[in-house]
């Protein structure tokens, strides 16, 4: 091996979407190391050749590139920078690729304190749920300094295709707008099909016609199978989706902007999320409006 697969690489976070993402940079040959709060989710990688550190100090400290894949920002910020955080421990010069969904200005905050450390920053959040995790063909929005991006795409391309949005946090600032459009899209779809089968068609033939139509989208075709088979294993979970929207949001109040539908759309899986939703798919979105409607099927997971 040559170049970049020479390089180690640390690889923080192995949930849903962090574990395939590491199976794939393991696939395609670089030396990775991961860690994970929770170890049994990182263990089964050791088969595939990484290395498990005991702790996320072990797993970065002589690491030319660290990956991180937590839930949240807040999660990102303690990992990172926190009373005990492992930013300090990385070495100069090294690249902080954080492709976890965070706020902007969390992301510029940890930009900011990771040049101060002599890090090079890069926030890449991706698109394409667990699917494209598995097969290696995320859609990775990254911000920061155009030449780091350039150096570390060989790595990115392992896991996806690699655009460059512009400086720290816009990479984040595009995947919030992804979310807007997902979650909008889900609202949508959930509506549509609901009328749908209130009113006796066939949710399933409509969906049918509509795939062939200008209505088409992967929304409709992959979540809109979810919403009609009843099946809400968590691609992405609800709460998850609450914390994007979320984000969306402070990000366009920071901007003065008033985005309605978002507003609304945040509410609707705010609502989903209290109902006991949380952990279900975001497509569940779909039981929530059956609730408000008084429509929920027998045996629902969600509460009334």
């Amino acid at each position: 091996m040559s170049g970049l697969q020479t390089q180690k690489i640390a690889f923080i976070g192995t949930g849903l979407m962090g574990a395939p993402m590491a199976a794939n940079l393991l696939a395609a040959g670089f030396e990775v190391t991961v860690w994970n709060r929770t170890p049994e989710k990182a263990a089964a990688l050791a088969t595939k050749g990484a290395t498990i550190a005991a702790s996320p100090a072990d797993a970065v400290r002589d690491a030319d590139i660290v990956i991180v894949m937590l839930s949240s920002g807040p999660v990102c910020a303690d990992i990172l920078f926190g009373e005990h955080g492992i930013a300090p421990l990385i070495k100069k010069a090294a690249f902080l690729v954080v492709m976890s969904s965070i706020g902007v200005a969390e992301a510029k905050e940890m930009a900011a304190k990771s040049v101060d450390l002599g890090i090079r920053w890069l926030d890449a959040p991706v698109s394409g749920g667990t699917p494209a995790a598995t097969d290696g063909t995320l859609s990775i929005m990254a911000g920061g300094e155009l030449g780091d991006v350039r150096a570390v795409s060989p790595v990115l391309s392992a896991m996806g295709r690699v655009v460059h949005i512009g400086p720290a946090g816009t990479g984040t600032l595009a995947k919030l707008v992804n979310q807007l459009l997902v979650a909008s899209t889900i609202a949508a779809v959930s509506e549509g099909l609901l009328l749908a089968e209130a009113g006796g068609a066939n949710p399933a033939k409509v969906r049918e016609a509509l795939l062939g139509g200008f209505a088409n989208s992967r929304i409709l075709d992959l979540h809109g199978e979810k919403m009609i088979a009843g099946l809400f294993d968590p691609g992405g979970p609800a709460k998850y989706q609450i914390k994007d929207t979320g984000a969306a949001l402070d990000a366009a109040r920071a901007l003065d902007l008033d985005l309605p539908v978002l507003e609304l759309v945040d509410r609707l899986f705010s609502s989903l999320v209290a109902h006991g939703g949380g952990d279900l798919d975001h497509s569940a979105l779909f039981l929530e409006l059956k609730r408000l409607n008084g429509r929920l099927p027998e045996g629902s997971p969600l509460k009334p």
